[in-house]
């Protein structure tokens, strides 16, 4: 396990449908490592998740709304998935504002199964390649982006690092490739 200490990460997902694993496995793990992780949602409260896009999984404790964020002072950008989440995060105008501000800075972004829809739909995958869930393959191609069937991937691309997995089996491999991008 890296040393993550100092380093401040950001969660960005809707109030409802984050596939649990995809949010609660990283926040454990890398705050175990050291990270302050900050879960930032649209609305303050609580965040629904759901285990396999269906059953209800656990609540997880909101620490500051998407609007309210002030991105400056993070490391990284941390998108899970889940499909309700992954739709709803895309459209909102806040979470485009927060992927923008951290690709524009060149700051790290990790995204797993469903997350990266935010990144197609604000343009983001123009030119990087990336893995995802297998249902938004053609979405990423559709977007200028280059589709891997690969546990994890990393892409330096474009001039930012974008952190990508398909789905919750893959966590072991996105946690370390995170930790060990944050520990470089």
């Amino acid at each position: 396990m890296n040393d993550l200490n100092g380093k401040k990460i950001l969660v960005a997902v809707s109030n409802r449908g984050v596939e649990q694993d995809e949010l609660t496995v990283p926040l454990e793990r890398l705050r175990a490592a050291g990270a302050k992780v900050t879960v930032a949602a649209p609305k303050p409260g609580e965040i629904e998740t759901l285990v396999g896009d269906w059953e209800p999984g656990d609540r997880v404790p909101v620490d500051t709304t998407l609007a309210d964020v002030d991105d400056t002072g993070f490391d990284l950008l941390l998108l899970p998935g889940g499909t309700l989440n992954a739709d709803a995060l895309r459209l909102d105008e806040d979470a485009q504002r927060l992927a923008k501000a951290f690709t524009a800075s060149s700051r790290p972004v990790a995204s797993i199964c469903h997350g990266p829809w935010l990144l197609v739909e604000t343009g983001l995958t123009r030119g990087k390649t990336l893995t995802s869930y297998l249902s938004i393959k053609t979405d990423v191609e559709n977007s200028g982006g280059a589709w891997k069937d690969e546990e994890v991937f990393r892409c330096d691309a474009a001039g930012w690092i974008l952190i990508t997995s398909r789905n919750p089996g893959d966590l072991d491999a996105f946690t370390a490739a995170i930790e060990a991008e944050l520990a470089a």
